[in-house]
């Protein structure tokens, strides 16, 4: 007879990229515009924070992450391109939890990705989504933190970019002593 499995041997349930997914043309517009390229060994990908949608959205609910692949036609014919895309979605898929919170992440796959063994795929995705985390907070940490953290940031002090030190000599000083 067909017993039901126990439940302590039952796998974790499935995780989807569903939700978490950039679909629009206007989204990694978006991302690409106000993120910088990076590289890893078999792909380069795009960190960016994303916009606030509301006023609806506080800081302690942050919005969604979102990931998007891309393959373009360079990395070969349709088959291969669908082929990379599946295996960076199941590798994604299983290390959702790890996307960080906020910002949208794009993935330009090599194609390397098509004959890489997947744990190595696996993990490198790992790492990517670990560097994304540390970025994403440190893009996250507001601007007036870390001017205070700042060693040369004293109170009172100027800082060289915002003097004008034309403007504080005196008139018909010059620059070369007069003989």
């Amino acid at each position: 007879m067909n017993t039901p499995p126990n439940p302590a041997q039952r796998p974790s349930p499935r995780q989807s990229l569903t939700g978490a997914r950039l679909r629009k043309h206007a989204g990694y517009q978006r991302a690409y515009a106000s993120s910088r390229k990076r590289q890893s060994a078999s792909m380069s990908w795009f960190l960016a924070p994303q916009q606030a949608a509301g006023a609806d959205r506080s800081p302690d609910h942050p919005a969604a992450s979102r990931v998007g692949l891309t393959a373009g036609k360079v990395l070969g014919k349709a088959h291969e391109r669908n082929r990379i895309k599946r295996r960076m979605r199941e590798a994604l898929r299983r290390h959702v939890d790890l996307l960080p919170q906020g910002c949208d992440l794009i993935f330009h796959p090599r194609r390397i990705v098509l004959t890489l063994e997947f744990a190595k795929l696996e993990a490198e995705i790992v790492r990517i989504l670990q560097q994304a985390n540390a970025e994403a907070a440190r893009i996250a940490t507001p601007i007036s933190a870390q001017q205070s953290a700042s060693p040369t940031a004293l109170p009172g002090m100027m800082h060289p970019e915002s003097t004008d030190l034309k403007s504080t000599r005196p008139p018909g000083s010059a620059d070369t002593p007069r003989n």
